[in-house]
């Protein structure tokens, strides 16, 4: 993360300059060191303030709409971070859950209108990623939702017999949780009597709101439809379903879709040619904002879950373990996502317990203790066992001790899932980059290269909400509209 970002608002919206930039691979990625900041915060609703001593041309918006909240990221051609601020969800109670439509809608508005004055017309185009798997379905004339949002961790068991029945065996769409699984439960309650509805995930739903073209989602959100990004359509199989209908058209992430709307230029003072992309998911946002372009290049994320993508020349695709492949351009991204993590670390330490015992952990030294650290019972990747058990038991007494054992066996189920995801067909990792909270621990990344037997660094970039603004960038240049 670069800088200091507010979580209130008016947010407090970081204007930063950069010594240095390099590029490197495709383009999209850009990399960025030696942040400076030059300028001020924006608060108390203050958006006229002057960006000091830097000459502006076209800049890029990505938004990212996470679980709890909402972040924007500016960035010019460089990929230097011209502003970002981020959002916590406002939170409308709706029976049992909340009105999470209204939340993310205010949300987009709100973060709108913090981005600084001066930036707002020099944005050349935009793109959001959302959750993977949330799903809206709404009314094909008019866009309004038609029942509550199926959020991405939400399972739809009674859906799954039907969904196994029609797709290949281990196909991923064959988990409770996937969107297939959301849209088949919804159509066999509510959706066979619904005439006019059409299925948008996060993503798509909130760009609709800026480029009022309803039915457009990317190969990444589509998916956990059951969409196939290699011959680029739906499968014979879905195609053949009652429910086919309500599926959207697919393009590349990125894909200029169409203008910002007039109303929305109008309000915010956006220029009229600015241009809505196609977006993608949050977990390959970030993917994307790490700039691990060549395959055998991977990015392990260490937040409450440890969440792994490698970039393979080779599609891999297999639901028993939980794993699968984003089309990512030419080349694959493939990975999953363990239950362990740091979900596991807060249960037992606070944070200022792991700072101070891990500054005296020996990560050279290998730890004895074998534990299979989890927050609950079950686990999806690297092993698929929804009833295996967490074992921290042993606790010794020294609690450094303790720490650096429960560190390694997280850094060993990162090494089982590279090894399965060889086993598997895919590129072998030559290189991890890491991001989340966990890349903070400087022991923590000594312990893994040592378990890993591989280069580990951390990402300089990490915040999905750049890689959305690298998308962005991509769409301007393909850009025909």
């Amino acid at each position: 993360m670069v800088g200091a970002i507010s979580t209130t608002h008016p947010a407090s919206i970081v204007l930063v300059s950069w010594t240095s930039t390099q590029k490197c691979g495709n383009g999209l990625c850009n990399k960025v060191r030696k942040p400076k900041a030059v300028s001020m915060s924006l608060g108390n609703g203050n958006r006229n303030n002057k960006i000091k001593n830097k000459a502006v041309e076209r800049l890029y918006l990505g938004l990212d709409f996470g679980t709890s909240g909402a972040r924007f990221a500016i960035i010019d051609e460089g990929g230097t971070i011209q502003a970002e601020a981020k959002k916590e969800y406002p939170l409308y109670p709706s029976g049992e859950s909340y009105d999470w439509v209204r939340s993310w809608k205010e949300t987009l508005s709100s973060l709108l209108e913090d981005v600084p004055l001066e930036l707002r017309r020099h944005i050349a185009s935009i793109s959001i990623d959302g959750t993977s798997a949330t799903t809206i379905i709404v009314d094909s004339d008019t866009g309004e939702p038609l029942w509550r949002p199926f959020l991405y961790n939400e399972s739809c068991p009674d859906a799954l017999p039907m969904v196994k029945s029609i797709a290949p065996p281990n196909h991923t769409v064959c988990t409770g949780s996937s969107t297939l699984c959301k849209l088949v439960s919804w159509w066999n309650h509510v959706g066979s009597d619904k005439k006019s509805a059409l299925l948008l995930h996060q993503a798509d739903w909130l760009l609709w709101l800026l480029h009022g073209k309803l039915g457009v989602t990317d190969y990444n959100n589509a998916l956990k439809v059951g969409y196939d990004p290699e011959v680029d359509s739906y499968p014979s199989w879905l195609v053949s379903q009652p429910y086919y209908h309500l599926l959207p058209s697919v393009v590349a992430p990125g894909t200029p879709i169409a203008c910002l709307k007039e109303e929305i230029r109008n309000q915010f003072g956006f220029q009229k040619d600015c241009v809505v992309c196609a977006g993608t998911t949050d977990s390959i946002a970030a993917f994307l904002a790490a700039r691990a372009t060549q395959p055998g290049k991977a990015v392990t994320s260490l937040g409450s879950t440890l969440a792994i993508k490698l970039l393979s020349n080779t599609r891999i695709e297999d639901s028993r373990f939980g794993v699968y492949s984003h089309r990512l351009d030419d080349k694959w991204l493939v990975g999953g996502a363990s239950n362990t993590g740091g979900a596991v670390l807060r249960q037992l330490f606070t944070d200022d317990q792991l700072d101070k015992l891990s500054e005296q952990i020996n990560p050279s030294q290998i730890s004895l203790l074998d534990y299979y650290p989890l927050p609950k019972a079950g686990e999806r990747f690297p092993v698929a066992d929804p009833n295996l058990a967490p074992r921290l038991l042993p606790r010794p007494e020294n609690d450094v001790e303790y720490l650096h054992g429960i560190l390694e066996s997280i850094a060993r189920i990162e090494a089982k899932a590279y090894g399965l995801l060889k086993e598997l067909g895919a590129t072998e990792v030559d290189e991890v980059f890491t991001s989340g909270g966990g890349a903070k621990n400087e022991k923590w990344i000594k312990i893994r290269e040592r378990v890993l037997g591989l280069p580990v660094c951390r990402a300089n970039q990490t915040e999905a909400a750049y890689g959305a603004a690298l998308l962005a960038i991509r769409g301007d240049k393909k850009n025909t509209l």
